[in-house]
Order: structure tokens, then C-alpha cells, then sequence
């Protein structure tokens, strides 16, 4: 099917644009009119407009666009306002052009009378499976309106972890970024005027200072060639990270085993792997929590939330705790027989489970793990920035004792020279 740009306006007259797929221009004409839309204008959109019309490169939806849309729906639907009247305002409303396009076609379906859930399965770069099952429950219960409330809590808890993870990441990364950038700097264009200086002077030179003219020379020097082009030391120096990283990346997409043994790996690395451990840990019982609070029977909830857990020696124990779980095993015992869970979470999956309260329980481990995420991240910058400060200046002592200490040893001898 085309891809179509369109111009027109709701039963408010209100201007409205977007995108939509249509077998041609009738088709369109059609879509929109039973969407409550009076066409204006269309043009069938160029697929060989360069890589920036490829959609990899369109506004995402993210985490709080999805939030304002199921609160959106939560709303209306605790209002008494019909499902397809809801979505014909939220699409008339929203401002995020992807999502109105989305909105379109979800409308279209629903009005051609495919459920909800159907309709946003055909779009699951957008709504996944978690959602779909969420609402599919809703719809089997006929209670939409707790499901939308379900989704907006975990949406919300996930756009909170999220921020968290990338605290952790980034400020590490971009403080790390900053020193080895000073590092270069002083390497390739201080140093070598240092070093050029001590040279002039023919003094001995002690082996702190030796390392310190060989350091500068790797960094300034052109090592070798890349078609004609040189490559000096401090290219080497930033390159090579990002090989290395993308290295791994790779064989990581090549072989599961390879995914597997680093995962574990990193499971395994202080400081780092406890924090791992925690985030998955809780971002598993907040989405188990949310499918079981739905009705979601337990293993389809074990299968669904194991799929939001990226680390995949946790995932394999997962697959082994759903196998158990199967074959008549309590849900505490299979966590135990798993080796992957801290004893606290099998203490209270135990308690929940006799007490018939697991969905709160769920709730507490999560809150639980996120709290302490929160507390090891923060304590993770407050121990990376003052070491990178160290290295930093343990590396301008390195460099002033290098090139100013051989100058002081024979402040005596250029004196009586």
C-alpha cells in the first residue's frame, strides 16, 4: 500500500495533518472519512527522498508520549466516553506526528471492527506484547479503565528506571570522555614542546621522564598509514574503545554462547554487576506484577515479563524458573532452585504466595530494588568523579615531575655551565 501525506479537518474544524497507508487516493478519501475527517489535500509520499525519509530516522514515540496517551484513554473511558470517540481525540490532539499517524490507522481498525488490542498488534515497534496482553485482559474483563491505570503506573516506573539507567551511564561516560580528552591534549601538544625543551638541554633524564618522552611521542607520532592517510597515537588512542566496543557488540549478535558467558561475566564484575542484577531483577517483578495484577495467568506473566530482562544469564534462569513453574512447582521453590535470585526475593514470592497477596509483594520487591538501583548509582558517581580526578591529576603530576624534576637535578650543573 501507499503512504500518503494528508490535509484535513475533524468535525471541529480543526486543521489536522499526518500520514497514512491506502491503496490509492479513494481508499484515503474513504479512511478519513469514516475517521470523522474531511480530506483537504494528499500527496503520496517519495520513497527516494535519501536516508532521512527512512522512518528509522522519524520522531520516536517515547516512554512519556505513551504515558499521556493511556491517560489519555484512562480518562475518557472513566468518563463514559465510547472507545472510537476517544481515539478519534486523542489523534485529533496529539501533537507527535508518528503517533497521530498510528492513531489514524488504530481508529480505522477499531471502527472496522477489530478490537483494541488488534489494532495496536499492528504496530509493535509501538505497543508491545506486554501492552497488547495488558489490554487483551482488559477487554476479556471488561475493565479498561484499571488496565489503563496498570499501564500508566508501570510506564511511569519504567521512564523512572530508565533515567536512572542513563545517570549511570552517561555521567561516567561523559566524564570519562572530558579527562581523556584532556589527557590527548596535553599529550600531543604540551608535553612535545616540554620534551623538545629538555632535549635542547642535554641533561639525564630519570625513567619517569624517559616513559614521559615515549608517551608523548606515541600520541604525536603518525604510527602507520590508512591509505596514504597517517594515523597518529592519539587517533589510536580514541578509536580503539569504540572498536573494541563494537567488537563485542558484534560477536554478542554472532553466537548466543559468546552473549551468554559475557553477560554472566559482567553479572560477576564489582560494583557493575550487582547494579545489573538489581535493574533487571526489578524491572521483571514490576512487569510480573503488572500482568498478574491483570489477571494474566502466571506462566503467560513469567513468559511476557521474562522478555523485558536483557541480561541473559538472568533471562536463562527465567526459562528454567517458567519450566518448574510448569511442571507443578511453587513459584518460591523455583526461584530458589534458580541460583539468580538474592534469598530476600524468595522470602517474599514465599510470603506472597501463602498469604495470596504475590501482587503486592511483587510491588515491594520492585520499589525495593529500585530504591536500592537508585542509592548504587548515586554511589557509583560519587566514586567515579573524585578517581577520574585523581587520574587526571596524577597524570599533570606525571608530567610536571617528568619534564620540571630534570631541570631542578641539574638546576646546580646549568648554573656552573
Amino acid at each position: 500500500m501507499q503512504r500518503y501525506k494528508y490535509r484535513a479537518i475533524n468535525n471541529k474544524g480543526r486543521p489536522i495533518r499526518g500520514m497514512i497507508s491506502a491503496a490509492n487516493e479513494v481508499d484515503l478519501h474513504n479512511q478519513l472519512q469514516s475517521a470523522g475527517l474531511e480530506l483537504i489535500q494528499c500527496a503520496p509520499l517519495n520513497k527516494k527522498k535519501g536516508i532521512f525519509s527512512n522512518p528509522a530516522f522519524a520522531k520516536k514515540v517515547k516512554v512519556r508520549d505513551l504515558i499521556q496517551l493511556f491517560l489519555h484513554m484512562e480518562q475518557m473511558q472513566g468518563a463514559g466516553v465510547p472507545l472510537l470517540t476517544a481515539l478519534g481525540d486523542i489523534r485529533d490532539t496529539t501533537e507527535h506526528d508518528r503517533l497521530r499517524d498510528i492513531m489514524s490507522e488504530i481508529y480505522r481498525d477499531v471502527s472496522e471492527g477489530s478490537s483494541l488490542s488488534e489494532a495496536m498488534a499492528k504496530h509493535p515497534k509501538i505497543f508491545t506484547n506486554l501492552y497488547i496482553s495488558l489490554i487483551a485482559s482488559g477487554e476479556e474483563t471488561g475493565d479498561l479503565t484499571a488496565t489503563y491505570r496498570q499501564l500508566i503506573k508501570y510506564l511511569k516506573w519504567v521512564d523512572q528506571m530508565q533515567a536512572k539507567i542513563r545517570k549511570a551511564t552517561l555521567y561516567p561516560i561523559i566524564v570519562t570522555i572530558v579527562v581523556g580528552i584532556a589527557v590527548v591534549f596535553l599529550m600531543t601538544f604540551v608535553v612535545p614542546q616540554i620534551v623538545d625543551f629538555l632535549k635542547y638541554l642535554k641533561l639525564d633524564l630519570p625513567f619517569y621522564s624517559v616513559a614521559l618522552i615515549n608517551t608523548a611521542h606515541f600520541f604525536a607520532s603518525p604510527l602507520f598509514t590508512v591509505f596514504g592517510v597517517p594515523v597518529w597515537g592519539a587517533v589510536v588512542v580514541v578509536v580503539v574503545p569504540i572498536i573494541i566496543f563494537l567488537v563485542i557488540k558484534a560477536l554478542k549478535k554472532s553466537s548466543d554462547s559468546l552473549a551468554y558467558r559475557f553477560d554472566l561475566w559482567m553479572l560477576s564484575m564489582p560494583a557493575i554487576g550487582p547494579l545489573i542484577r538489581k535493574i533487571n531483577i526489578a524491572r521483571f517483578a514490576q512487569t510480573f506484577g503488572a500482568l498478574f495484577a491483570s489477571g494474566i495467568d502466571v506462566l503467560n506473566a513469567l513468559e511476557a515479563s521474562r522478555k523485558t530482562v536483557n541480561n541473559l544469564a538472568i533471562v536463562e534462569a527465567l526459562e528454567g524458573i517458567q519450566e518448574q513453574v510448569h511442571s507443578g512447582s511453587p513459584l518460591s521453590e523455583a526461584f530458589n532452585a534458580s541460583g539468580e535470585f538474592p534469598s530476600m526475593v524468595v522470602r517474599m514470592l514465599k510470603v506472597g504466595e501463602e498469604s495470596g497477596n504475590l501482587t503486592i509483594v511483587l510491588d515491594q520487591v520492585a520499589e525495593f530494588y529500585t530504591n536500592d538501583v537508585d542509592e548504587q548509582i548515586q554511589a557509583i558517581i560519587e566514586m567515579i568523579q573524585p578517581f577520574l580526578t585523581a587520574v587526571l591529576g596524577g597524570i599533570i603530576a606525571w608530567i610536571a615531575a617528568g619534564s620540571l624534576g630534570p631541570i631542578y637535578m641539574n638546576l646546580g650543573n646549568m648554573v656552573d655551565f
